[in-house]
């Protein structure tokens, strides 16, 4: 329970629906206590037990650390996804099985079938723009036959707010989280040298070597970046590659960020994949559409994927997923 009106009603409708429900707050950096407190609350309201898991050093090494560690590496992180992995769909779905819950649920807006041979299946959620089966993809089999998702068939936000508000619930018009939990503020950079990354200016330089300006550090930029450079040319210039190694940024003009292939690695599959399939498509980012592709499993849990046309922007530390329709088949990390 996040102390937000998913999660609510989420621990609302379970109740109803004649389970034995408590609730399991992640108290996972320092300044989160107004959400430990909401949650409470809202379990006071529903009548049901409340714990909270203290999961700030977890969090610390497994999330911020890696945050911090991958600008300094030139990448992009997907903080999301991994806190799904590691922490929500891992340390937390072990404490709630230690306080002897059979399933965990979530107000994660997706779906879980299981189909007549047992497996699993990892579905678009029905409210479309609220989906969020992108940051799911690492779930693994055993997994999906413990975590429920009741909010998944939900059509619009707005059901949730009203069933909320028909119950009681003081945080049926709670604004719903954005961008990252522990930056609340936006500042990445400022998050950044607080925690020590030191600004290193260097060049912009294109890709034939010719320097074109002076950049405030690579932890600044991200792949597909355009503004906030300040490089005066006669076109606009957008970051194509961060190189460490040489405290450079590469930029260039908006064809040279279009690329037909990518490499992902610690993949995980929920379904397997082979050869013979056709119709997969595939997201590099979050809001990014899916567009069809072709997938080739390579050793060492790494996969090629190869687009039917070029696309702009891939960045090196996101995540592509692989999807066939609305069901996720699988996905990693792009090399």
């Amino acid at each position: 329970m996040s102390g937000g009106v998913d999660s609510s009603v989420t621990a609302a409708l379970l109740k109803a629906a004649g389970h034995n429900v408590f609730g399991i707050t992640m108290r996972l950096w320092d300044g989160a206590s107004a959400t430990v407190e909401d949650a409470r609350r809202v379990a006071a309201h529903l009548g049901i037990e409340h714990h909270v898991a203290a999961f700030e050093g977890c969090f610390e090494k497994e999330i911020m650390d890696y945050f911090t560690s991958e600008y300094l590496t030139g990448r992009t992180p997907n903080p999301c996804a991994r806190c799904n992995n590691l922490i929500k769909f891992g340390a937390l779905l072990d404490k709630a099985k230690e306080l002897g819950a059979d399933l965990l649920a979530t107000g994660h807006y997706a779906r879980i079938t299981v189909g007549e041979d047992g497996r699993g299946h990892l579905l678009k959620a029905v409210n479309l723009p609220k989906d969020q089966s992108y940051f799911l993809f690492s779930l693994r089999q055993e997994q999906l036959h413990e975590i429920l998702f009741p909010l998944g068939n939900m059509s619009d936000k707005s059901e949730v707010r009203r069933i909320a508000a028909e119950l009681g619930i003081s945080v049926a018009q709670k604004s719903d989280s954005q961008d990252i939990c522990f930056i609340p503020d936006g500042d990445y950079t400022g998050f950044l040298e607080r925690r020590g990354i030191e600004a290193v200016p260097g060049d912009f330089i294109l890709e034939d070597g010719s320097v074109v300006g002076r950049h405030r550090g690579i932890h600044c930029y991200t792949v597909g970046q355009r503004r906030g450079m300040g490089i005066a040319w006669s076109e606009p210039l957008y970051v194509v590659k961060i190189d460490q190694t040489t405290n450079s940024v590469i930029v260039g003009l908006e064809p040279e960020l279009y690329r037909g292939s990518l490499t992902i690695n610690r993949c995980n599959w929920i379904q397997p994949v082979t050869a013979a399939m056709v119709d997969l498509e595939c997201k590099i980012r979050y809001r990014h559409r899916q567009v069809p592709c072709a997938v080739k499993i390579l050793p060492d849990s790494q996969a090629e994927i190869s687009f039917s046309a070029p696309e702009k922007g891939i960045t090196p530390g996101q995540v592509a997923v692989i999807y066939r329709g609305d069901e996720v088949i699988g996905g990693g990390w792009i090399e």
